[in-house]
């Protein structure tokens, strides 16, 4: 065996260089004190980016991990294979028209990146490409274009990219009549970009260096000016800034977990003086939309689920609010959309949304569209004209691929306009969804949702629990051909409606963040046992898997419950809690204080620390772990996962591998490409298979 170590002093342990032995990371003591409580970190020196130790760790964890799998290299790709091979190779986007063009986005056979595109008038007329995607992305290993916005007078496009992965976009911009790519950009970006309606004059955010966005600039093309026009110096906040889908207004938006404010701008006036709509207040939450003379206004004023207000354009505090549609115990008001002649309301009820159709005119009945599916997804499309009677929505369920539907309010007649192709064919009939309640520990029922094949035997089959249960994100059920893989294969699929989203209403929300963020891992545990009780799958055979802040589930539950998992996936895991959220410098911390606590606080500090997951990780058994990052994320810092994996090798009482795997050219969403992106998943299934020792071998 050959070795060599990263650095001459004795307390450093050597990594090996022999690819069949898990690396050993150097320990090196860090003291952190705090609330007169010291914490040790062996791995604090792992968060130097630009150290060649680092990324030297960070290969060998690479290379541990391609010879664990090297077996499994042609079966890898054939999931890889599989999985692309379902995805149509050309393939275009539900076109949508707006101010005198249809826009699209189309996929070339063969290419990664998409190709954006317009027609004028008629689909049948000649298509304009407004960026190539593929041909901007030469010479970058990563690369995101986003944010296309074209001036009022269809003259100029501005687009933003990102060729690092760490969402820094830069602003570019065409000349759409030459064809001309303008010589002036912008970085440091959001990618956000908003004209003004005098075709000149644009609005963007940038970022500080934590990352956060926290100035909106105004620029005028040609000129060398860039102009401040807010600063949201609260720490605690980002900012943000879009037009109304009237066009009359640009609007200016602050937020953190627990309040938002807006402020206006008339669109034709750019450089006017923008007025506030009202005030922060704490836990004062709510959202505008404009239509004639009123703004309507979500908020959580007095109505834990949200309750729709209007108010008039020259009075907008919440002195001046009316009420439109009140509080509902067990409805949950997500999102409107504005006709006309109707009102378009997204709720959630049980677990599931629905849309609402509420006519203007008081005589006409209020609705709501029958989806017809036990468990199934709902959500508005574009909609950008309000004198029309459609209303252009996405479905999907676990059994039903994506579809874009318009629907037509008065006549409620359906048109399907495009269902996601599954290349190969697929057949609805042979697998089956269901939903199901689990019971928590606190006599909680949390809702399950779950699809197989129906051919599938009755019980002990392997499953695979999935969750995510932070930030009031709702994980609805969706349609995955690349989960035919799985399923195909005997395993079953399944979600976890945990605490900590919105599922089941905002008090779910409530339940499952600051101190009561351990409902949120309990809940997912006692989900798994359900599943075991009723004989769907074995602790054998269940699998958990999460990523980001389902990461850190994942993390909290391996040291809670190792017993009831045979292995684990966790992506870009959020698992270095305390010590992340007591570093203002590091993205998104110093907004997430209302979700997570500021453990600058003692109470906070206790509670986190508890359950934190590389602080709690201890000498114990644990499941079989397969985790993944990229180099650059920018919303969980690459080397949470790495500290972490280390710590676990250094102190857990069993042989079941554990992996590490970091792609070093990409961010927190992945590789870019539309296909590569399925490397990382065919190595994920292939992990599963592995410990099931039902990878298939060539003769």
């Amino acid at each position: 065996m050959t070795r060599f170590c990263v650095a001459l002093i004795l307390f450093f342990v050597c990594l090996n260089a022999d690819e069949s032995q898990p690396p050993k990371a150097k320990r090196i003591k860090k003291e952190m004190t705090i609330h007169d409580h010291t914490r040790t970190d062996y791995y604090y020196w792992m968060r130097d980016r630009e150290s060649q130790e680092v990324k030297d760790y960070l290969h060998a964890e690479n290379a541990y991990v391609a010879n664990v799998m090297s077996y499994t290299k042609d079966f890898q790709e054939q999931l890889f294979q599989e999985i692309t091979g379902r995805i149509p190779q050309t393939d275009e986007s539900v076109p949508y028209f707006f101010k005198g063009y249809y826009y699209y986005s189309r996929f070339a056979e063969g290419q990664e990146y998409p190709i954006f595109c317009r027609k004028k008038d008629s689909l049948e007329n000649k298509e304009q490409i407004l960026i190539n995607a593929n041909e901007l992305a030469k010479g970058h290993s990563y690369y995101r274009a986003a944010g296309l916005k074209i001036s009022p007078d269809n003259s100029i496009l501005a687009f933003a990219e990102d060729t690092l992965g760490r969402r820094k976009y830069t602003i570019r911009f065409k000349n759409l009549q030459t064809g001309k790519i303008r010589k002036e950009s912008i970085a440091n970006t959001t990618g956000s970009i908003v004209w003004a309606n005098d075709n000149k004059t644009l609005y963007y955010t940038v970022k500080d260096a934590a990352l956060r966005a926290h100035k909106i600039m105004q620029y005028q093309l040609g000129s060398e000016e860039h102009k401040e026009v807010f600063h949201e110096k609260d720490t605690t906040f980002s900012t943000w800034v879009y037009k109304s889908k009237s066009q009359r207004f640009i609007i200016i938006g602050s937020y953190s977990t627990l309040s938002q404010e807006y402020r206006v701008m008339d669109a034709d006036k750019p450089g006017s003086e923008f007025h506030i709509i009202q005030p922060r207040k704490r836990n004062l939450e709510y959202s505008i939309a404009h239509y004639e003379d009123k703004f309507y206004i979500l908020s959580n004023d007095k109505a834990q689920n949200f309750r729709l207000m209007s108010t008039p354009l020259d009075k907008t505090t919440m002195d001046n609010w009316s009420e439109v549609i009140p509080h509902r115990q067990n409805v949950l008001l997500e999102n409107i959309e504005i006709f006309a002649d109707y009102l378009v309301v997204q709720e959630r009820k049980d677990g599931l949304t629905h849309l609402h159709i509420v006519p203007w005119n008081e005589k006409q009945k209020d609705y709501y569209i029958d989806f017809g599916e036990e468990t199934y997804s709902v959500g508005l499309d574009v909609n950008l004209e309000f004198n029309t009677t459609t209303l252009r929505y996405n479905y999907t369920s676990l059994t039903t691929p994506n579809s874009v539907v318009d629907f037509d309010m008065k006549s409620k007649s359906k048109n399907l306009l495009k269902q996601r192709e599954v290349v190969g064919g697929y057949d609805t009939s042979l697998y089956k969804a269901e939903r199901m309640y689990a019971t928590a520990r606190d006599g909680v029922k949390v809702p399950i949702s779950l699809v197989y094949k129906k051919n599938l035997r009755k019980k002990h089959n392997p499953l695979l629990l999935y969750a995510y249960g932070s930030y009031g994100y709702s994980m609805d059920v969706y349609f995955s051909s690349t989960r035919l893989s799985l399923l195909d294969r005997g395993v079953i699929f399944a979600i976890a409606h945990i605490r900590g989203g919105q599922e089941m209403g905002r008090h779910w929300y409530e339940d499952g963040k600051l101190l009561k963020k351990k409902n949120t891992f309990t809940d997912f545990i006692d989900c798994g046992k359900f599943l075991i009780n009723k004989q769907y799958t074995t602790k054998d055979l269940l699998f958990a898997e999460g990523g980001s802040a389902g990461g850190l589930l994942m993390g909290a539950v391996a040291n809670m419950s190792p017993q009831t998992f045979k292995g684990i996936l966790a992506s870009v895991p959020f698992v270095d809690v305390v010590t992340t959220m007591l570093d203002d410098s590091i993205p998104l911390t110093t907004g997430e204080y209302d979700e997570w606590g500021n453990p600058n606080i003692k109470k906070y500090y206790d509670y986190m620390l508890s359950y934190s997951p590389y602080d709690q990780v201890k000498a114990q058994d644990y499941p079989a772990m397969l985790i993944t990052t990229g180099f650059h994320d920018s919303q969980v810092q690459y080397w949470e996962p790495a500290k972490w994996v280390a710590k676990l090798r250094h102190l857990k009482t069993n042989n079941n591998v554990l992996l590490f795997d970091t792609d070093m050219t990409s961010g927190h969403s992945g590789a870019s490409g539309r296909f590569q992106r399925y490397r990382s998943v065919a190595l994920e299934y292939a992990f599963l298979f592995h410990l099931l020792g039902q990878v298939p071998q060539k003769n």
